[in-house]
């Protein structure tokens, strides 16, 4: 979820109702932590709620500096990250590629628990392929490390995002483990939410790409949890102002020109989920200007509510 998200989106889901948000993936790599990108994710002094910064890379040395780094400038967690499929992070042994070594994985857990007084938890997927899920293994290594909370995606890392998640493996890893494990993966209506809770008994939920457009899915699935009854969708008006205030927090966040650019993607998601029109979608793909980027959603969402 690295360049979704930022701040910005991150104020935005707690607003309405996630318990939790963690941070872009920041790397351990310090020679690039001054780049304008990793200034734009290591700020945490405006994050609302507790401060969750998610830190990636494979040498135990560099992740335990970083997590270090980060907590003198505001983490109150340190999230590892070892579920990324992403071939760029891979190539460099960073993300889910580390779920082939165990020993590599171990280390790491140990380095940077040691080098931090903050909680530290970790995200994982079952596995490297379908055939080497060893999710149960990695867990119980974390446990033994001192992790406090474990994350898990229901696909390994060859399948990328294809198929369904399963939750056999999640599953068995809640039952090897006595920390608290948070299923994910495919979590997209308020029932799959309870269902999945159910099934792998796990002791939470975390929702990724199921809130590009739809980030009310945080406080839709709280209810249903609490109530067994479904909350009313958002109105046209909330719609409206929230895609609004996304797109100014963006421009405020990034500056106007790379804020113009990166509001492009989440108002495609909304557009998407809540208010589907291809004509105006690519109309607004073309907006330089930030000012008439809100403008023509304002006059949008006149036309269409």
């Amino acid at each position: 979820m690295a360049g979704v998200t930022d701040l910005p989106f991150r104020q935005l889901c707690l607003e309405l109702g996630a318990g939790l948000a963690v941070s872009e993936m920041l790397s351990s790599n310090p020679q690039v932590w001054a780049t304008k990108k990793s200034q734009d994710r290591m700020g945490h002094a405006d994050e609302p709620g507790v401060k969750a910064v998610q830190i990636a890379g494979s040498e135990p040395e560099l992740m335990a500096a970083a997590a270090v780094h980060n907590v003198e400038h505001g983490a109150q967690i340190i999230d590892i990250n070892m579920g990324c499929p992403a071939k760029k992070v891979n190539k460099k042994l960073a993300g889910s590629a580390l779920l082939q070594y165990p020993k590599l994985v171990e280390a790491i857990l140990t380095a940077v628990v040691a080098a931090v007084d903050v909680p530290v938890t970790l995200k994982i997927r079952t596995g490297w392929t379908p055939e080497h899920r060893n999710g149960v293994t990695i867990a119980q290594i974390a446990e033994q490390a001192g992790i406090q909370s474990l994350a898990v995606h229901g696909r390994t890392r060859a399948c990328m995002y294809k198929g369904h998640a399963e939750y056999d493996t999640i599953k068995a890893i809640k039952a090897a483990v006595s920390i608290p494990v948070v299923a994910n993966g495919d979590i997209t209506t308020p029932e799959k939410a309870r269902e999945v809770l159910a099934y792998t008994g796990a002791d939470a939920i975390m929702i990724g790409r199921g809130a590009q457009g739809n980030p009310w899915l945080f406080r839709e699935i709280a209810h249903f949890l609490a109530t067994g009854e479904h909350l009313a969708p958002p109105t046209a008006h909330e719609v409206s102002r929230v895609v609004q205030q996304h797109v100014k927090r963006l421009h405020a966040h990034y500056g106007d020109f790379s804020g113009v650019r990166i509001a492009r993607k989440h108002v495609g998601w909304y557009l998407q989920q809540q208010q589907p029109n291809a004509d105006f979608r690519q109309q607004f793909l073309v907006i330089e200007d930030a000012a008439e980027q809100l403008d023509a959603l304002a006059n949008f969402f006149v036309t269409v509510n």
